[in-house]
C-alpha cells in the first residue's frame, strides 16, 4: 500500500501541474510570452497551487475529524466496558442470547435453557484478545474451581486445543490438556489398546493425582465425550462440571458404536472416509480406524483455516477400535451427580446436529449451547465463540442446598 500511495504524492501532483503545455496547445508564433502574458501566467501557477494546498489541508481536517471521532466512540466503548464514567449498564460482549424456556414447553425444553451465538459467521475468527471477549471483572479464583481439563476426541491429541489453551490460560484459568493412550505424543501403539480404561488412563491418573477438595472442569470433544464419562463415574467428587463439545454422550449401556449409529441417513462422508486397520489379520476384528486425509476438511473441518487443517493432517494417529465397541457403565449417583452442559455444533459433518440434538433428548444436560457457523472442530473454527461459553459455564455458581 504504501508504494501504492507514494504514486500518487501531492508533490509528484503538484510537479506535473507546473509543467508548461505542449507546444501544440500554444497560441502565436511567438517563441517567448510577453510581460503580461508571464504575470497572467504566474498568477495563475500560483492560484492553482493555492488550490492544492487548500484541497490537501481539507482533506487533513477531514481525516483528523474522522480520527478525533473513532477515538471518541473506542473510549466510549471502552469506558462502559471497564465500568467507568457513564451511568449505562457495562458493556456486554457475551457470544450468546439467553432464550428462557416458557412456563408450558414442551417435554424436550423443560429443563434445557438454550444458547445461542450471536456472532456473525464467518470462515476465519480471528484471535482477539481476551480481554475482548469476557468481562475484565472476572476473577478467576473466586469461581468454584478455575481448572480446565481437556479431552481431545477420537484420532486428535492435545495439539487441538492449542487455541483454547492460549484463551483460557491469558484470562487466568489453569489449563491442561491430556493425551490419550496412544494419542498425540504418546508413544504406546494405538493397534495394541483393548479397552476403554486403557485408553483412558492416562486422564484417570491425572484425576487421581489431584488434592483432596480439588475440582475441575472436564471437557471432552467427539470420542472424549465418552471418555469424561467413564472419568465422571470414576471420579465424581472431583468434576464440578463436564462439557461435551458436539461429543458422543452414551447413556449406561452403550458403547461409542451405539451413539454413532443412531444416526439415520447422513452425507455417507464418514463411512468414505473409515480405513480400517487390522494389525492381528484380516481373519480377526479391527484394531483401529484410520481416516483419509483428502476427506479430513470436508467431514472434520468444513469451517476451519487452512494452517489448522494442514496441522490435523500431519498430527492425527488411527482411532482404537476396541474402546469405540465397549459399552459404558454408569449411575445416576456417580456419573448422574455431576452437572453437564453441551455445546452444540451446527455445521458438524462427523456428528450431524440431528444426532447431537438426539443425544441430548435421551440424556438432558443442565444447559445447551449453540456456536453458529461452528463444523465438527470448534477450538479451530469458532475459537473465540468456544472460549466465551467455557467461561461462561465456569461462572456458573455452584448449586448450594437449600
Amino acid at each position: 500500500m504504501g508504494g501504492l500511495l507514494s504514486c500518487f504524492s501531492p508533490e509528484e501532483e503538484e510537479v506535473k501541474r507546473r509543467r508548461p503545455p505542449p507546444p501544440s496547445h500554444r497560441r502565436g508564433r511567438s517563441t517567448a510570452p510577453a510581460g503580461g502574458s508571464l504575470a497572467a501566467e504566474l498568477a495563475s501557477a500560483v492560484g492553482s497551487s493555492n488550490r492544492w494546498g487548500k484541497i490537501r489541508s481539507s482533506r487533513k481536517d477531514r481525516l483528523e475529524e474522522a480520527l478525533i471521532q473513532e477515538g471518541a466512540i473506542a473510549a466510549l466503548l471502552l469506558g462502559g466496558q471497564n465500568g467507568g464514567g457513564g451511568p449505562g449498564p457495562a458493556f456486554d460482549r457475551s457470544s450468546s442470547l439467553r432464550y428462557p424456556v416458557p412456563a408450558q414447553s414442551t417435554k424436550r425444553q423443560n429443563g434445557l435453557p438454550r444458547s445461542s451465538s450471536s456472532r456473525a459467521r464467518s470462515l476465519t475468527d480471528p484471535v482477539l484478545q481476551p480481554q475482548q471477549l469476557v468481562n475484565q471483572e472476572l476473577k478467576v479464583h473466586d469461581l468454584e474451581t478455575n481448572h480446565f481439563v481437556l479431552v481431545h476426541g477420537g484420532g486428535f491429541g492435545a495439539w487441538c486445543w492449542y487455541k483454547t489453551i492460549s484463551l483460557l490460560e491469558e484470562s487466568g484459568f489453569n489449563v491442561n490438556a491430556i493425551d490419550l493412550t496412544g494419542s498425540g505424543i504418546h508413544s504406546f501403539d494405538t493397534n495394541n489398546i483393548t479397552s476403554l480404561s486403557e485408553y483412558v488412563k492416562p486422564l484417570v491418573e491425572f484425576l487421581g493425582k489431584l488434592g483432596d477438595g480439588e475440582k475441575v472442569i472436564l471437557v471432552g470433544h467427539d470420542f472424549g465425550g465418552s471418555c469424561i464419562s467413564y472419568a465422571m463415574e470414576e471420579f465424581p467428587s472431583k468434576v464440578a462440571k463436564a462439557v461435551f463439545i458436539c461429543a458422543t454422550m452414551p447413556k449406561s449401556g452403550q458403547s461409542t458404536l451405539d451413539v454413532i449409529s443412531q444416526q439415520a441417513g447422513g452425507n455417507g462422508l464418514m463411512q468414505q472416509a473409515q480405513i480400517f486397520l487390522y494389525a492381528n489379520g484380516n481373519e480377526r476384528p479391527p484394531t483401529a480406524i484410520d481416516l483419509n486425509k483428502s476427506l479430513l476438511k470436508d467431514i472434520l473441518f468444513n469451517q476451519s483455516p487452512s494452517k489448522d487443517v494442514v496441522l490435523a493432517s500431519v498430527s492425527m494417529r488411527p482411532i482404537p477400535f476396541a474402546p469405540v465397541l465397549e459399552k459404558l457403565s454408569v449411575s445416576d449417583t456417580k456419573y448422574g451427580s455431576v452437572r453437564r452442559f453441551y455445546i452444540e455444533a451446527p455445521e458438524d459433518n462427523a456428528i450431524p446436529l440431528p444426532l447431537q440434538q438426539s443425544m441430548i433428548e435421551l440424556s438432558p444436560p443442565e444447559r445447551v449451547f449453540r456456536m453458529k457457523g461452528a463444523d465438527h472442530s470448534p477450538f479451530f473454527s469458532k475459537p473465540q465463540a468456544l472460549h466465551k461459553i467455557l467461561v461462561e459455564i465456569a461462572k456458573i455458581p455452584p448449586i448450594t442446598d437449600a
